[in-house]
Formats: C-alpha cells, structure tokens, sequence
C-alpha cells in the first residue's frame, strides 16, 4: 500500500522563511539595488553598472583595511582558540567551583560592546587609567592614542579579555561529552597528560573548535564598536578596519552607491574565507 506524503508540515516552515525573507533577503536586494546605481536624491537615480565594483576594487582604503583585518583576526585566533583551549582544560569538571568557573566565565560575554570599548578607553588612559598609569609609572612609554603599537596590543588584549570566554566555553563543553570510557583505557595505558589531550580530547573537540574558529573569525571580521569606542580608528588610521571604512563611506561621506559595493565585497570575503576554513578542517576531520 502506497503511502500518500502529507506536505502539510511545510506550512509549520512558512513563518520562518517569511521572517529570513524579511530580514535577510530584502534588505540585500536593496543593497545590490544601490550598488548598480548612481543616487542624486529620491527622483534622480542613474544605472552605472559595475562601475561603483570596479571604484571600490581600486580603492586603497579598501586594501589598507582588508590588510589590517586579516592580520587582526589571524592575531585574533592565534591566540585566543590555545587560550580557550588551556582554560577548558585547566577548569574544574564537579562540584561548587565547577558552577563558579562557568559564570564567571560568562560575564565578559554579557558586557555590551560599546560598554566594553569604554572600559578599556578609561583603564589604558595614561593620566588616570590603572593599565595605563601603571605602565608609565613603571618607565614604560605606553599612550594608545598617539602610539600605534599601543593601540594594536590595547584593541588586541581587549578583544582578548572580552572572547576568550565563548571559546573556552566551547571547548569545556566538548570536553564534557567525551565519555569516561576514554579516559579509563588510558588510565590502564598509563599515558601521559599529553598523549590523552592528543589523542583523546583534542580530535574530540574537531567539531566544537571548528564552531569556535567559525565564530571568532566572523565576529573579529566584522569588529566595530570596541575599537571605534577606543581608539576611533586611530592613531591616524591604525586600527580602522573595514567595518569602520564602510561605515566613513556610507555615513560620514553618504556615497551609498560605492558603500553598497563595499559591504557586498566585504559580505563576499567573509563568505569565502568562512568557507574555506569549514572546507579544510572537515576534510582533516575525514582524514
């Protein structure tokens, strides 16, 4: 007897198609609308084809930036995925201070951005900031304002001290769902620290480090508000990034057609690299 499918639970997937329609799709539509357009006011929009692509791809600030974000997200995950990783393995898996560790790990996380960027602005201050004051104190020129270096290690750090906690969470959560059975046969190896964190915990935890990369190089590829809040993309244009370069073009100068382009070409890049890093750790996950 030939079973007739009912296609009705697709109406329970209508909603949820609808809402990424509305705020996903459109929206990108009418970005791509402004990219191919050359726009006066409401009445007087000219089609310029790619040419606004073509500006764009030129644009030095577009490579200036693009070399400056992928330097800081490869800093970014250099150190923040080993950080992560050493703090899952050195927290407590029982008891109160299991419980403990988990919430304070979580605050960095519950800070605001721009609340972050803030902290960070009066801390590193030299006059009156405990990092900074104490640095200088201590005969160590430090001033994040006027010094690049300075304003690299102090965006760095911060962004450090505000994700390292989503990472290790991850990691400790992969460590948690691997079953006792592992750990008894090395016990009855006698194997070392290293040999169980090689062979047991580390291909174990593929998949959620594979989540972590995936979410630390999209959120530090796309960082605004905290280095904005800090530093206001200097000293000079030291640590504008690409999101702050759109947002010049698109607000402070109201190009909207070359802003347009920007953010697809920026939207693209994310799009390939996030691709490219899921590609090449699912295949050493096959391996």
């Amino acid at each position: 007897m030939n079973k007739v499918p009912n296609n009705k639970a697709w109406w329970l997937v209508l909603p949820v198609f609808l809402l990424v329609a509305f705020s996903a799709v459109i929206p990108m539509m009418t970005v791509v609308n402004y990219s191919v357009q050359d726009i006066f006011d409401q009445s007087s929009r000219y089609f310029v084809g790619a040419d606004w692509y073509r500006q764009v791809l030129q644009d030095p600030r577009l490579h200036d930036s693009l070399l400056r974000q992928f330097v800081y997200s490869g800093c970014v995950l250099l150190i923040e995925i080993p950080l992560g990783i050493a703090i899952a393995l050195t927290m407590p898996t029982k008891g109160r201070w299991s419980s403990l560790c988990l919430i304070v790990m979580a605050i960095p996380l519950l800070i605001p951005w721009n609340v972050v960027g803030t902290i960070w602005q009066i801390f590193g201050r030299a006059d009156i900031g405990l990092l900074g004051a104490s640095l200088n104190r201590l005969g160590i020129s430090y001033n994040y304002a006027a010094n690049t270096m300075d304003a690299w290690v102090t965006v760095l750090v911060m962004d450090v001290w505000h994700w390292t906690s989503l990472v290790a969470l991850l990691c400790y959560s992969g460590l948690r769902a691997i079953p006792d059975v592992y750990y008894q046969a090395a016990r009855i190896d006698r194997a070392s620290a290293w040999a169980v964190f090689r062979h047991i915990q580390l291909p174990k935890m593929k998949n959620v480090l594979l989540i972590a990369v995936m979410l630390r190089f999209m959120d530090s590829f796309m960082i605004y508000t905290e280095p904005f809040v800090l530093t206001g993309g200097g000293p000079g244009n030291a640590t504008t990034f690409l999101s702050q370069t759109l947002t010049q073009m698109a607000v402070g100068q109201f190009d909207l057609g070359p802003a347009a382009a920007f953010s697809l070409v920026y939207f693209l890049i994310i799009l390939l690299v996030s691709w490219l890093f899921y590609t090449a750790m699912t295949h050493a996950d096959k391996d």
